[in-house]
């Protein structure tokens, strides 16, 4: 019971968020760059979600990474 407990919390496990990270920086063409633009938008969904409380347990750095490797295995989001 403690373990179907503890999947309940976890919404993304680490291996594919690794995954997911991987393609963002496999797809892009300056690392750096990538890293930059995944902590701005972290750091701008922060703030902009400071006030909501969608989902507290997932940390805007991993919801950036989700969102962009989203955006980059699914053409037709609208990305930045």
């Amino acid at each position: 019971m403690r373990h179907t407990s503890m999947l309940k919390r976890s919404t993304l496990d680490a291996g594919h968020l690794m995954r997911r990270a991987e393609d963002l920086i496999n797809a892009a063409s300056n690392r750096y760059r990538i890293t930059v633009q995944v902590a701005n938008r972290a750091q701008r969904r922060r703030y902009e979600e400071f006030d909501s409380y969608d989902d507290p347990k997932m940390k805007p750095v991993i919801r950036a990474i989700i969102e962009m490797s989203d955006e980059l295995t699914q053409p037709e989001i609208i990305g930045e």
